[in-house]
Protein backbone atom coordinates (compact mmCIF):
# COMPACT_ATOMS: atom_id res chain seq x y z
CA UNK A 1 0.00 0.00 0.00
CA UNK A 2 1.06 3.41 -0.69
CA UNK A 3 0.09 6.83 0.97
CA UNK A 4 -3.16 7.52 -0.54
CA UNK A 5 -5.67 10.23 0.57
CA UNK A 6 -8.48 9.43 1.96
CA UNK A 7 -7.27 6.01 2.65
CA UNK A 8 -4.26 6.42 5.12
CA UNK A 9 -3.50 10.46 4.72
CA UNK A 10 -5.62 13.56 4.55
CA UNK A 11 -9.08 13.83 5.58
CA UNK A 12 -10.58 10.35 7.20
CA UNK A 13 -13.32 8.75 8.77
CA UNK A 14 -11.60 6.32 10.58
CA UNK A 15 -8.13 6.23 12.23
CA UNK A 16 -5.27 4.24 9.35
CA UNK A 17 -3.45 1.32 10.44
CA UNK A 18 0.10 -0.45 9.21
CA UNK A 19 2.34 1.57 8.28
CA UNK A 20 1.24 4.25 5.04
CA UNK A 21 4.73 3.04 2.98
CA UNK A 22 5.52 6.09 1.63
CA UNK A 23 8.13 5.54 -1.13
CA UNK A 24 10.99 8.34 0.92
CA UNK A 25 11.58 9.72 4.22
CA UNK A 26 12.00 13.42 5.34
CA UNK A 27 13.03 14.47 8.60
CA UNK A 28 10.17 15.60 11.50
CA UNK A 29 11.64 17.17 14.05
CA UNK A 30 11.89 21.16 14.50
CA UNK A 31 10.06 20.96 10.77
CA UNK A 32 5.90 21.89 10.95
CA UNK A 33 4.52 19.69 8.26
CA UNK A 34 0.74 20.37 6.48
CA UNK A 35 -0.93 18.45 4.08
CA UNK A 36 -3.06 20.41 1.44
CA UNK A 37 -7.05 18.69 1.53
CA UNK A 38 -10.72 19.49 0.95
CA UNK A 39 -12.89 17.93 3.63
CA UNK A 40 -15.44 15.37 2.89
CA UNK A 41 -19.52 15.97 2.86
CA UNK A 42 -21.18 16.21 5.53
CA UNK A 43 -17.76 17.22 8.09
CA UNK A 44 -18.55 19.97 10.40
CA UNK A 45 -15.49 19.37 12.36
CA UNK A 46 -12.16 17.35 12.98
CA UNK A 47 -12.10 15.61 15.70
CA UNK A 48 -8.44 13.69 15.80
CA UNK A 49 -5.48 14.58 13.60
CA UNK A 50 -2.80 12.29 13.45
CA UNK A 51 0.99 11.27 11.38
CA UNK A 52 3.37 8.31 10.41
CA UNK A 53 6.20 8.32 12.92
CA UNK A 54 8.67 5.78 10.55
CA UNK A 55 11.06 5.26 13.49
CA UNK A 56 11.87 4.82 17.18
CA UNK A 57 13.45 8.25 18.57
CA UNK A 58 13.21 9.97 21.95
CA UNK A 59 10.64 11.23 23.49
CA UNK A 60 9.62 14.81 22.17
CA UNK A 61 6.06 17.12 22.14
CA UNK A 62 4.24 17.55 19.30
CA UNK A 63 1.60 19.84 18.14
CA UNK A 64 -1.50 19.46 15.47
CA UNK A 65 -4.13 22.12 13.89
CA UNK A 66 -6.10 22.77 11.15
CA UNK A 67 -5.00 25.81 8.67
CA UNK A 68 -7.63 27.66 6.39
CA UNK A 69 -6.11 28.01 2.33
CA UNK A 70 -4.32 31.01 0.72
CA UNK A 71 -5.53 30.82 -2.71
CA UNK A 72 -2.74 33.18 -3.52
CA UNK A 73 0.54 31.11 -2.67
CA UNK A 74 -1.43 27.63 -2.14
CA UNK A 75 -0.23 27.47 0.79
CA UNK A 76 -1.68 27.19 4.56
CA UNK A 77 -2.80 30.75 6.16
CA UNK A 78 -4.43 31.49 9.36
CA UNK A 79 -5.05 28.57 12.43
CA UNK A 80 -8.69 27.38 12.49
CA UNK A 81 -10.11 26.55 16.08
CA UNK A 82 -7.29 25.64 18.41
CA UNK A 83 -4.19 23.50 18.39
CA UNK A 84 -3.87 21.21 20.20
CA UNK A 85 -0.05 21.82 21.76
CA UNK A 86 1.22 19.85 24.45
CA UNK A 87 1.02 15.94 22.73
CA UNK A 88 3.79 13.16 23.96
CA UNK A 89 5.76 11.21 20.76
CA UNK A 90 6.76 7.92 22.38
CA UNK A 91 9.58 6.71 21.83
CA UNK A 92 7.91 3.68 19.43
CA UNK A 93 7.73 4.18 15.67
CA UNK A 94 4.04 3.95 14.12
CA UNK A 95 1.04 6.60 14.19
CA UNK A 96 0.88 9.45 16.78
CA UNK A 97 -2.40 11.11 17.14
CA UNK A 98 -4.32 13.55 19.07
CA UNK A 99 -7.77 12.43 19.95
CA UNK A 100 -10.85 14.66 21.25
CA UNK A 101 -10.21 17.45 19.06
CA UNK A 102 -13.72 19.76 18.34
CA UNK A 103 -12.08 21.78 15.32
CA UNK A 104 -14.81 23.71 12.99
CA UNK A 105 -14.69 22.87 9.22
CA UNK A 106 -16.75 23.23 6.22
CA UNK A 107 -16.99 20.64 4.02
CA UNK A 108 -16.28 21.01 0.42
CA UNK A 109 -13.55 23.68 1.70
CA UNK A 110 -9.61 23.70 1.69
CA UNK A 111 -7.68 23.04 4.74
CA UNK A 112 -4.15 22.45 5.17
CA UNK A 113 -3.62 19.71 8.39
CA UNK A 114 -0.44 20.53 10.27
CA UNK A 115 2.14 18.55 12.97
CA UNK A 116 5.32 19.97 14.47
CA UNK A 117 7.57 17.62 15.96
CA UNK A 118 10.06 19.38 18.79
CA UNK A 119 14.20 18.33 18.75
CA UNK A 120 14.78 14.41 18.88
CA UNK A 121 18.23 13.44 19.83
CA UNK A 122 17.96 10.89 16.69
CA UNK A 123 16.49 11.99 13.36
CA UNK A 124 12.48 11.79 13.60
CA UNK A 125 11.16 10.50 9.88
CA UNK A 126 7.39 11.03 8.14
CA UNK A 127 7.26 9.47 4.90
CA UNK A 128 5.89 10.96 1.76
CA UNK A 129 6.09 10.52 -1.93
CA UNK A 130 5.22 12.08 -5.30
CA UNK A 131 1.43 12.20 -5.98
CA UNK A 132 0.00 14.10 -9.10
CA UNK A 133 -1.94 17.33 -8.09
CA UNK A 134 -1.20 16.86 -4.30
CA UNK A 135 0.62 19.16 -1.99
CA UNK A 136 2.15 19.64 1.49
CA UNK A 137 3.69 22.36 2.96
CA UNK A 138 7.12 22.43 5.73
CA UNK A 139 8.55 25.08 7.82
CA UNK A 140 12.13 24.41 9.52
CA UNK A 141 13.73 25.51 13.00
CA UNK A 142 10.09 25.21 14.64
CA UNK A 143 9.18 24.80 18.01
CA UNK A 144 5.34 25.20 17.41
CA UNK A 145 2.90 25.50 15.31
CA UNK A 146 2.63 29.43 14.16
CA UNK A 147 -0.59 31.65 13.60
CA UNK A 148 -0.89 32.42 10.56
CA UNK A 149 1.49 29.97 9.68
CA UNK A 150 4.27 32.75 7.51
CA UNK A 151 7.17 31.98 5.14
CA UNK A 152 7.54 27.83 3.73
CA UNK A 153 8.26 25.72 1.65
CA UNK A 154 5.97 24.39 -0.71
CA UNK A 155 5.95 20.92 -2.42
CA UNK A 156 4.22 20.59 -5.60
CA UNK A 157 2.70 16.92 -6.68
CA UNK A 158 3.56 15.66 -2.69
CA UNK A 159 1.63 13.92 0.10
CA UNK A 160 2.68 12.92 3.75
CA UNK A 161 1.60 11.09 6.33
CA UNK A 162 -0.45 13.29 7.86
CA UNK A 163 -4.16 12.61 8.57
CA UNK A 164 -7.48 13.99 10.34
CA UNK A 165 -10.96 12.13 10.72
CA UNK A 166 -13.85 14.16 10.78
CA UNK A 167 -17.07 13.87 11.78
CA UNK A 168 -18.66 12.82 8.11
CA UNK A 169 -21.23 10.03 8.09
CA UNK A 170 -19.50 6.85 6.12
CA UNK A 171 -20.28 6.55 3.18
CA UNK A 172 -23.65 3.65 1.98
CA UNK A 173 -21.80 0.41 0.71
CA UNK A 174 -24.70 0.46 -2.22
CA UNK A 175 -23.35 3.34 -3.64
CA UNK A 176 -19.80 3.64 -2.56
CA UNK A 177 -17.02 3.33 -5.08
CA UNK A 178 -14.69 0.08 -4.11
CA UNK A 179 -11.70 2.86 -2.69
CA UNK A 180 -14.12 4.30 0.02
CA UNK A 181 -13.78 2.11 2.82
CA UNK A 182 -10.55 0.85 2.80
CA UNK A 183 -8.05 1.31 5.25
CA UNK A 184 -4.49 0.37 5.33
CA UNK A 185 -3.68 -2.87 6.99
CA UNK A 186 -0.81 -3.93 5.36
CA UNK A 187 2.78 -2.23 5.87
CA UNK A 188 6.75 -2.92 6.63
CA UNK A 189 9.32 -0.79 8.07
CA UNK A 190 11.46 1.19 6.34
CA UNK A 191 15.13 -0.01 6.52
Amino acid sequence: MALVKGTNCGFLLATPSGNPLGNDLEVMDTLAWSLKDTAPVGATKVTEIGWWCDNATEEANFEVGIYDHNVGDNNPEAKVGDFSTTNAKGTDAGWKKVTGLNIPITAGTIYWIAVQLDDTATTTNICFESSDGDRMDRKVGQTTLTDPWGASTSLADNINGIYAITDAPAPDPATATPNTAIISSMGCAHG
